[in-house]
């Protein structure tokens, strides 16, 4: 039987993360995941780093090829009625995000931890986590044919929505809240141009559309869709034109089109789970939250638990104190509901809910009052570059 101080289960941003985090602190940690390195690290995903993620990065020394190659956005367009409003990050809050693709940010953190000789498994099956209410839980996989037993002193469920680790905790011990979406996101990765040198988050009659990118010649654009479509009814032709027909006229004029390299269909929830801690159980990331992409704050919050769960391991092993650990799921929910508000509020007054034209009318009047208030900006503006990471260390 392997034995390890903290068994993480997902090898994801998060859990590769955190398992850096911890080995640059001396706390041993083995990874977990039931795909392959090439599938983990070929996943699309979101682009948008609040400086709080950035500056997690940096501490765990994944930042080389971030900080040269991210593009830096000081603000992002609000599109409606036929025009854009930009959004001044810089200037209302001082702040501002980095444009870098999720993918780039999991080969990073997997290239040092494969550089570290981490131990990770990939494509380990049937896992299972037993004994969390004991002071050693173990876990259990198959992999290359064999049964694997790992005994850990501690299990960081870093495996997303649908994994095994929040599957493991019995159902009266927790507590779900969820809202399910009446619709999705269409989203395309092209290489092409952006359209713009800045985000656009578009309201429209026809419904919402987000024009994003990964780089100065990769785009990733997004338009609403039915929850029931089928990418087969998305030829490209038929997209371009949907995401033209959405955008202000100057914004669908710089729109340059070419051929899909990647095409999905993303359902829209907000999820919470609470508590995050049962026994010797955490739940990190999208094991423990879903937040609608609208915003980016998916990855961001993610890196924010593992933040306040790294710090915690660390000060136990070192010191012996418990308190950071027993706390660290009421300091992350702080976090949680704050983000899956600003999120919803956000969903709410770029998206097409119905065909209610009293509700249609109610969004470009709050888009109207928005534009034009200085603190209902500042308030948006603080949000979306990020709220600030607290510390969970403070004197014993």
């Amino acid at each position: 039987m392997a034995r390890t101080q903290v068994a993480i289960i997902g090898a994801g941003p998060s859990g590769l993360l955190l398992s850096q985090l911890l080995h640059l602190h001396g706390v041993d940690s083995v990874v977990l995941e039931r795909q392959s390195r090439e599938y983990v690290e070929g996943r699309i995903r979101a682009g948008v780093l609040e400086q709080g993620t950035v500056d997690l990065l940096i501490e765990a020394k994944v930042d080389q090829r971030l900080l040269s190659e991210r593009l830096v956005h000081d603000g992002f367009g609000l599109g409606f009625a036929d025009r854009t409003f930009r959004i001044d990050l810089r200037g209302l809050t001082g702040g501002a995000v980095s444009v870098y693709g999720q993918t780039e940010v999991t080969k990073d953190l997997m290239e040092a931890r494969v550089a570290a000789d981490a131990k990770m498994v990939f494509e380990a099956g049937d896992v299972a986590v037993e004994g969390i209410d004991r002071d050693h839980p173990t876990v259990r996989y198959t992999h290359a044919g064999r049964t694997h037993e790992l005994t850990c002193d501690f299990v960081a469920g870093c495996d997303g929505y649908h994994g095994v680790s929040r599957r493991s905790i019995p159902v009266a011990a927790m507590q779900t809240f969820e809202r399910v979406y009446p619709f999705g996101w269409l989203g395309i990765l092209a290489d092409v141009p952006p359209a713009t040198h800045e985000l656009i988050y578009s309201n429209h009659a026809r419904g919402f559309a987000l024009c994003s990118m990964r780089s100065l010649t990769r785009s990733r654009y997004y338009v609403q869709c039915g929850v029931d479509e089928k990418l087969e009814s998305w030829p490209d032709s038929r997209f371009w034109d949907e995401l033209r027909s959405r955008l202000p006229p100057d914004v669908a004029a710089a729109v340059v089109t070419g051929p899909s390299i990647e095409k999905s269909i993303a359902p829209l929830r907000s999820f919470v789970v609470e508590p995050l801690r049962f026994g010797q159980l955490f739940l990190v990331g999208d094991a423990a939250h879903i937040v609608p992409p609208t915003g980016a704050k998916g990855l961001n919050l993610a890196a924010a638990d593992v933040r306040i769960l790294y710090q915690a391991l660390v000060e136990r092993y070192r010191t012996g104190r418990t308190d950071l650990l027993d706390g660290y799921s009421a300091q992350c929910l702080r976090r949680i509901w704050m983000a899956e508000r600003f999120s919803w509020w956000f969903t709410s007054i770029t998206h097409k809910f119905s065909d209610d034209a009293f509700a249609r009318r109610l969004q470009l009047a709050e888009l109207d009052y928005l534009t034009g208030s200085t603190a209902a900006l500042t308030s948006l503006a603080e949000n979306y570059v990020g709220l600030p990471f607290e510390s969970p260390i403070k004197a014993p």
